[in-house]
């Protein structure tokens, strides 16, 4: 059977399902599918590859004015029918060397006009088509392009994801609460010996709290405003920013001293060992997008929100979701950030208790699951 996989590199999270999708089949050898991904908005020519940056430039510089981008695409829908869509013909040569037998769209604008565009291309009945939708609660910031009530399946990350996906039309039979779809190595038991190793290989204590400053895969960060508000603390501890696939970040953070403290710092570029991270730290501060969320609920790393300059629609839905498990971290700005590590390093138990809540968020499900599923359909 074989697989296209559309996804486009608007943030970080639908790049890191549609890899995901790839590793799991790949994983699933047993089943026989074949994956080839695909970014149909990027290939399509100047217009939409402006939109792509667009997203990613907001998310940097300017997360609120987030909220006026994604009302004009909600209200808009450039995406919903094969007319409105410019530069289709490398999504079509696509189609016609492949030829999928099932498409699933892990963005939520490539889930109508280009799916229709399939069916007319290789035929009504011979090629199938569905969503993975990675994000985790219902409301404002949950986009209606997400479903699409003539697929063939929507598979939703969490229980109030598929509820939305009911709410707008898709019928039950063909609703699956998949749970997260994240790379195999997410869902490893690391030992506490391969968690010291992986901050011993980094020059770091794995006695001492270990803060991890998470950037986006667009560079999204605000690495230097934290570090100076912990710096005027005397907490004991150690961080790890991570600095993306840019050099500027990490190339300020290497040149960043301590005036006031005996934190350490270490500054890393992007790296293949996220997960491993995640279950060696002991806390994080990351935006709210349901990639990064998602891989530290299954690392059960306890996540401070970074909601400096603003919150996302998409991120808001992603911190409603983790209000019904209690999981209420936030910092406004960076002011915010050393009370909050305070309260844990002064109380251990608090931190386990931290923990424990994080990995109480899982929702039900396996991506091994999501592929059988696929292969059946």
């Amino acid at each position: 059977m074989k697989l296209l996989i559309l996804t486009s590199s608007t943030g970080g999270g639908h790049d890191l399902r549609a890899n995901a999708i790839a590793a799991w089949a790949k994983e699933r050898q047993d089943l026989g599918v074949e994956t080839e991904i695909f970014r149909p908005l990027e290939a399509s020519g100047a217009l939409n590859d402006f939109g792509v940056n667009l997203y990613n430039q907001i998310q940097r510089k300017m997360p609120a004015a987030h909220h006026a981008y994604w009302s004009f695409l909600e209200l808009a829908g450039l995406h919903r029918r094969p007319w409105q869509l410019s530069g289709v013909q490398p999504f079509v040569s696509k189609l016609e060397s492949f030829r999928p037998d099932l498409i699933i769209s892990v963005h939520a604008h490539l889930n109508h006009g280009y799916m229709e565009l399939a069916r007319r291309t290789l035929g009504q009945n011979k090629v199938k088509v569905g969503t993975y939708c990675g994000e985790l609660e219902d409301g404002y910031g949950f986009s209606r392009h997400w479903v699409n009530p003539k697929a063939d399946i929507f598979i939703g990350a969490s229980e109030y994801c598929c509820g939305a996906a009911k709410r707008i039309g898709m019928v039950d039979e063909k609703n699956m609460l998949g749970g997260f779809m994240l790379r195999p190595s997410s869902y490893k038991a690391y030992t506490e010996t391969e968690k010291a190793a992986c901050l011993e290989n980094h020059g770091l204590d794995p006695k001492r709290f270990t803060l991890l400053l998470a950037t986006g895969a667009v560079g999204a960060n605000n690495h230097q405003k934290l570090l100076e508000a912990l710096d005027w603390t005397q907490l004991d501890m150690q961080v790890v920013a991570l600095c993306g696939k840019g050099q500027t970040v990490l190339d300020e953070l290497n040149a960043w001293k301590p005036r006031h403290s005996k934190i350490l710092l270490k500054a890393l570029p992007y790296i293949d060992e996220m997960p491993l991270m995640l279950a060696s730290a002991s806390a994080l501060v990351a935006r709210g997008g349901t990639g990064t969320t998602s891989e530290a609920i299954l690392a059960g790393c306890p996540l401070i929100a970074n909601g400096i300059g603003g919150v996302m629609p998409q991120e808001m839905i992603t911190l409603k979701y983790l209000r019904h498990f209690g999981i209420t971290e936030k910092i406004a700005s960076a002011r915010d950030l050393p009370k909050l590590i305070k309260s844990w390093t002064e109380s251990p138990k608090s931190l386990d208790e931290a923990k424990e809540r994080m990995k109480s968020a899982k929702p039900p499900g396996e991506p091994s699951a999501i592929i059988e599923r696929l292969a059946n359909l």
